[in-house]
């Protein structure tokens, strides 16, 4: 059963996998960064100061001037602004991924187009050929 995991384990498409998703997680801190730190302020500035990181209803009934200041205190609240955040994250990661499969696409459609020709066989090669075929009709 170790065998057999071993091999499972080792196998390419699973060590693919493991990069990929790997990968992913990076790049997923990095768009998070991308959307928290350089998109959403300019866009907060453009909409009045509003910072959409804090953005939430309250369900509890208490008055809080920030998120941070609900949670303190345990208040129910709905993240509106979180979700929009991350909405625009799942946005650009999503559009990162269609533009890379995208570019896989052509590279395969492209090497599907050329059809693989094999080049002409060398002078060596016909002399032989034609030697062989001299010898095969004589004999």
């Amino acid at each position: 059963m170790l065998q057999e995991f071993k091999e499972f384990a080792l196998r390419g498409n699973v060590v693919d996998m493991a990069v990929g998703i790997i990968i992913g997680a990076a790049f997923s801190t990095i768009v998070k960064a991308l959307v928290d730190d350089v998109i959403m302020p300019p866009v907060g500035l453009l909409t009045g100061g509003v910072d959409f990181s804090d953005l939430f209803i309250n369900l509890s009934g208490g008055d809080y001037q920030s998120l941070a200041q609900a949670r303190e205190a345990g208040a129910a609240t709905i993240n509106i602004g979180i979700f929009i955040n991350s909405v625009i994250s799942f946005a650009i990661v999503a559009f990162v991924l269609f533009m890379v499969i995208k570019g896989m696409n052509q590279l395969r459609r492209k090497q599907e187009e050329e059809p693989a020709t094999q080049p002409p066989p060398s002078r060596e090669v016909q002399l032989l050929e034609e030697i062989r075929d001299a010898l095969v009709k004589r004999g």
